[in-house]
């Protein structure tokens, strides 16, 4: 698998490489992450969790973009049956395809898209999906995480929509023992995500002063790191709500304490303006938790099936404000916020690309394994 970050790095195709590389190694299957370091801090190869992992020196430090030259020549020299691209947005996708198409490699494309704070980013979507489709085309499967996704690729690409196949993120989380219940009366909110201006972190700041008004007792916990947390810092002293709100990661091996947050919320809220199928609303609705998240992209289809309740992003704070405490409140009514549920977890999403992986490599499923549990 090639991704541009791994653990301890934290973010979705992170814990997504993480959780079904883990279960494929753990199946009996030799498994290979290949990936980016920008920092230069982290081994050049380790051991983690029956996998081994490579990582190639990534340029620029402290930037998204993350050209690291050196996956080519770990894709090429690596021993494999498959290679699996995970993900698109940086320039590690494309050095990894032209390896595996040079090495005359198998090899399949997950997209796990997201969105970008920069407008000039966003503006060359456009022309790096066509720059990137002749390298893209040449995949045995080409999988997305949502029918939204699946959808925005197929259209933007100009493939035909039947060349992908849908593969949703998995959902588990450990509640890390917790036994306090949410108190409605003093809730917590909690937003989860990379500290990026798109991720919508300031729309839930600029609610809580209408929140505080009806709970005084309200907090509200921003968790991430990133480069827009002095913006985040300086909005909530500015609104005279900083000594209600905590901004900062939790590391990508204290899982349990993750999960102990998320299921001690009155409500998670997730307004950013661009999600596939994001890893941190599947957690939270997988621990019952009510999300309020933006009806737009992957969110939309959630939506639809019941798993989040829906607000336009480009609300007012008093909209989106009324909504938070709309639902805390029925979260102690009997009526059910969230009658859905998500039941599609890690070792059905690892099970599906093995049998992804047996059909492009021309095998019989129960060959290659049809589930790693």
């Amino acid at each position: 698998m090639v991704a541009h970050r791994f653990p301890p790095l934290v973010g979705g195709v992170e814990t997504h490489c993480f959780e079904v590389g883990s279960r494929m190694a753990r199946a009996g299957h030799t498994v290979t992450i290949i990936t980016g370091d920008a920092s230069g801090r982290l081994p050049a190869e380790e051991q983690v969790a029956g996998m081994r992992v490579l990582r190639a020196r990534a340029y620029p430090a402290g930037s998204d973009i993350l050209f690291a030259p050196g996956v080519y020549r770990h894709v090429q020299h690596t021993a494999c049956d498959i290679v699996h691209v995970q993900g698109f947005h940086t320039f590690v996708p494309p050095v990894a395809l032209l390896a595996a198409i040079r090495a005359s490699r198998a090899f399949v494309m997950s997209f796990h898209s997201g969105g970008h704070s920069s407008a000039a980013r966003r503006l060359v979507r456009g022309p790096q999906m066509q720059a990137l489709k002749p390298l893209i085309v040449r995949a045995a499967k080409l999988i997305a995480v949502s029918e939204f996704e699946a959808d925005h690729f197929a259209q933007g690409m100009r493939i035909e929509r039947d060349r992908f196949v849908v593969v949703p993120n998995g959902a588990e989380i450990d509640a890390g023992g917790a036994q306090d219940a949410p108190d409605p009366e003093n809730p917590l909110i909690v937003t989860l995500g990379r500290l990026e201006r798109y991720k919508g972190h300031h729309r839930a700041i600029a609610a809580l002063p209408y929140v505080l008004a009806q709970r005084p007792g309200a907090r509200l916990r921003i968790v991430g790191d990133g480069p827009y947390r002095a913006d985040l810092e300086k909005l909530a002293h500015r609104l005279g709500v900083a000594d209600r709100v905590k901004i900062g990661g939790v590391p990508a091996h204290e899982r349990a304490s993750l999960g102990a947050l998320i299921s001690q919320a009155a409500a998670v809220v997730l307004l950013s303006d661009y999600e596939a199928h994001p890893v941190a609303a599947l957690e939270a609705i997988a621990l019952r938790r009510p999300v309020l998240a933006s009806c737009t992209t992957g969110f939309r289809e959630m939506a639809a099936r019941g798993l989040v309740r829906g607000i336009d992003p480009a609300s007012e704070p008093a909209v989106i404000a009324a909504e938070m405490l709309d639902l805390i409140d029925s979260g102690r009514s009997e009526r059910t916020t969230q009658p859905a549920t998500w039941n599609w977890n890690w070792d059905d999403c690892t099970g599906a690309l093995l049998a992804l992986y047996a059909q492009a490599l021309g095998f019989r499923t129960q060959d290659i394994g049809e589930k790693a549990a």
